[in-house]
């Protein structure tokens, strides 16, 4: 064979190597690693009877969520959130990676969100103030107020990942109906945990938040949060909980986002008690609750009296002790 021969043949072998990695590509056969930049597109229901059914919408990525019990979630009992899986989230080391990503799942048929899923690092944190999200109205929206509540509203339009995190404004795939309990006492402290890293040390976390829906619910009953720091294997960011979205003082109806006071809040009957108050965060607690120690002096008061005052004098119940 002489070179021209030779040159002809490498052509046509170049030829066929191409058109073999554009069929592959085509079929499906090269799925993106996991975590790197897939992986919203599963969310979680329950059925009647509690049990857990991931959802995938067929994005190809790899991930489910069957380690994930919904029905191992304890009952709410006054805390904001639950440590879930002995506080480590369920990624595995594939999904590892330093790059950043985003991705958000698409509504599903009742137009519920879905698994939230981002490498969060100093490139995805946004530049400028946050914008307008009213126009945003996620599944089971009521707008609704009482007068013990810090800011009046029942509901935020809670953002699954953080704006602070990634920078993401009206984003219905990024919205749900979350209390202000929830929003503010439950997700942002460990929000700001992440954030206040991030920052320190320019590292990344993977960072996943999955709403709960139970049946066809269109308030979800709360929201599973996981991170890990990547660079340091979890050493600076490593957590997994329940963040309830339930509001003290409320009863919610989550198929449809209605709500009314709870009947001890509504009839006025609660009995007659001393309470520690914290003149300055307008909480109310057990006498026996830990964070009584923690209120500085200056700022603590006692009353004696009905939960129902307290509540209608604009004080909040702490969320530790469920006074």
């Amino acid at each position: 064979m002489n070179a021209k021969e030779k040159k002809i043949l490498l052509i046509i072998l170049l030829i066929a190597a191409a058109a073999l990695i554009v069929y592959l590509a085509a079929s499906g056969k090269f799925a993106p690693p996991s975590g790197e930049s897939e992986g919203g597109a599963i969310s979680i229901v329950t059925d009647g009877n509690d049990t857990a059914k991931p959802q995938d919408t067929g994005d190809g990525s790899g991930h489910t969520y069957k380690k994930f019990d919904p029905s191992t979630v304890p009952e709410y009992s006054g805390r904001e959130y639950a440590v879930i899986n002995s506080n480590v989230p369920f990624f595995t080391e594939s999904d590892y990676t330093t790059e950043p990503f985003e991705t958000y799942s698409p509504l599903d048929s009742q137009g519920r969100c879905g698994v939230a899923y981002a490498n969060i690092c100093r490139e995805l944190m946004p530049t400028q103030k946050r914008g307008d999200i009213y126009m945003i109205r996620p599944s089971g929206w009521q707008h609704v107020e009482y007068d013990f509540i810090d800011g009046y509203s029942l509901y935020n339009r809670s953002h699954l990942i953080a704006h602070s995190l990634a920078g993401e404004d009206a984003n219905e795939r990024n919205l749900i109906t979350g209390t202000r309990y929830m929003n503010k006492d439950g997700m942002n402290p460990f929000e700001n945990m992440v954030g206040d890293y991030v920052k320190e040390t320019g590292n990344h976390v993977l960072y996943r938040v999955t709403p709960v829906f139970e049946g066809k619910n269109l308030v979800c009953s709360g929201v599973l949060m996981e991170a890990f720091s990547v660079e340091d294997r979890g050493d600076g960011i490593c957590f997994c909980v329940y963040c309830y979205n339930v509001q003290p003082g409320v009863v919610i109806d989550y198929s449809n986002g209605k709500s009314h006071l709870a009947p001890s809040t509504a009839d006025g009957s609660d009995e007659v008690m001393t309470y520690i108050l914290h003149t300055g965060t307008k909480k109310f607690h057990l006498p026996t609750c830990e964070h009584v120690a923690e209120i500085r002096e200056g700022y603590r008061g006692e009353y004696t009296g009905t939960r129902t005052d307290l509540i209608n004098m604009g004080y909040v119940p702490c969320g530790g002790c469920n006074p």
